[in-house]
C-alpha cells in the first residue's frame, strides 16, 4: 500500500472566545484523516468493559493534535498499555466521547478548553474563565472538568496561542520587537486574519485596547494561511495573525512581535483523560514524561516536518521521542 499523505494543518483561529459551535454536525466530521479510525469505527478497537490496560487516544484531526496524540499513544504503550488512536473532527464530538469513555485521552489547550467547558456549562454568553495566568486558568479548567468525570493532567511548556507577525524588514525599519513597540510607533496597521478578528477580544479589539495599535482594517485571509502571510510579505498588509507553533514564518521573511503585555491566554498543551479509565498515577506519569522535554519551538519544528517536509506524523512523533530519550532507539 502506498504511504498515506499527511493531512494539511487545520487553521484554528483566535480560539479564546468561549464560542460554542452547533452540535448538529454530520458524520463527515468524523473522518479518519491520518492516525486511526474514525470514532464511528471505534468498535474495532474498543477494549472490553473494565479493561483499563487498553486505552484510546483521540486526535482532533489537524497536524499538531495528531502529533501529540501519536506521542501520547507511544508513551502509554511504553508504560505497558495497549493504546489505539482515533481521529475525531472537533471538540463538540470528542469531549462527550471522552466523558463516556469512548475516548480515554486527548491533547487539549488549557485556556481554550476552560472557556469551552464554561460555555457548555453556562451558555455561550458566560463570563470567560481563562486568562494569561496559567495557575488560575488550570484551577478553573479542573473545576469545570471534574464534574464531567474528566481529569486534566499537568500542563507542559509547549504553548499554542495567537501570535502576530510582521515582515522582518518592517520590524527593522521601525525598530519593532514587541506589540508594545508597534503601538508606540503609531503606525497604521492593516491586519491579515480571519474575519472574526474584527470582534474577538484577543484580536483587533484587544490589540487596540491593550497596545494602542492603530488597526485600520482586517483583511479576511484566514489565520496563518499562505495568502495571509504573502500579503504581509509583499506589503499589502502590515501584520498577520498566526500561532506560536507556526514554523513557516521564515519562509515568508516574517517575525513574531512579542506579546509583552500578555494579551493572549495561557493555552499550554495539557492531556485530558477520562478519570475512571485513565486517571491513575501510571498513565499520568507516562504522559507527564513529555512535559519534561516538549517546548513551543519543538512543537513548531514537528509541525513543519509534517506540513512542509511531508513526513508522516507517526514517524515524526516517534523520532522525536527517541531523540529525547523517551523511547528506546
Amino acid at each position: 500500500m502506498a504511504p498515506r499523505a499527511p493531512c494539511p494543518r487545520a487553521v484554528r483561529g483566535p480560539r479564546r472566545t468561549g464560542r460554542a459551535v452547533t452540535l448538529a454536525l454530520t458524520a463527515a466530521l468524523l473522518t479518519s484523516c491520518a492516525g486511526g479510525p474514525a470514532l464511528e469505527d471505534r468498535g474495532a478497537v474498543t477494549a472490553a468493559p473494565g479493561d483499563r490496560h487498553h486505552l484510546t487516544v483521540g486526535s482532533a484531526g489537524f497536524t499538531e493534535s495528531e502529533l501529540l496524540a501519536q506521542m501520547y499513544a507511544a508513551l502509554l504503550r511504553h508504560a505497558g498499555y495497549r493504546a489505539d488512536l482515533v481521529t475525531v473532527g472537533n471538540r463538540e464530538l470528542y469531549e462527550p466521547a471522552l466523558e463516556s469513555g469512548q475516548v480515554d485521552v486527548v491533547p487539549e489547550y488549557a485556556a481554550t478548553f476552560a472557556d469551552w467547558l464554561q460555555a457548555k456549562a453556562h451558555g455561550t454568553g458566560a463570563r470567560p474563565v481563562a486568562s494569561p495566568d496559567l495557575g488560575a486558568t488550570m484551577s478553573a479548567l479542573r473545576a469545570l472538568a471534574a464534574p464531567r468525570g474528566l481529569t486534566v493532567l499537568a500542563p507542559g511548556r509547549a504553548v499554542d496561542r495567537n501570535a502576530f507577525a510582521v515582515s522582518a524588514s518592517y520590524a527593522a525599519r521601525h525598530h519593532l520587537r514587541t506589540l508594545g513597540d508597534l503601538g508606540r510607533a503609531k503606525l497604521p496597521v492593516r491586519l491579515a486574519a480571519g474575519d472574526e478578528c474584527v470582534r474577538r477580544p484577543f484580536c483587533a479589539p484587544g490589540l487596540r485596547k491593550a497596545y494602542g495599535i492603530d488597526i485600520t482594517a482586517v483583511d479576511p485571509k484566514g489565520v496563518g494561511t499562505t495568502p495571509a502571510k504573502q500579503a504581509v510579505q509583499n506589503g499589502q498588509d502590515q501584520m498577520v495573525l498566526t500561532t506560536t507553533t507556526d514554523a513557516t514564518l521564515d519562509q515568508f521573511g516574517l517575525v513574531v512581535l512579542a506579546d509583552d503585555r500578555t494579551l493572549q491566554n495561557a493555552d499550554h498543551v495539557v492531556p485530558v483523560v477520562n478519570r475512571s479509565r485513565a486517571g491513575g498515577a501510571r498513565a499520568a506519569a507516562a504522559l507527564g514524561r513529555l512535559n519534561t522535554v516538549l517546548t513551543t519551538a519543538d512543537l513548531a519544528r514537528l509541525n513543519e516536518r509534517v506540513d512542509s517536509w511531508r513526513r508522516l506524523p507517526e514517524d515524526v512523533a516517534h523520532g522525536y521521542l527517541r531523540e529525547k530519550g523517551l523511547l528506546p532507539r
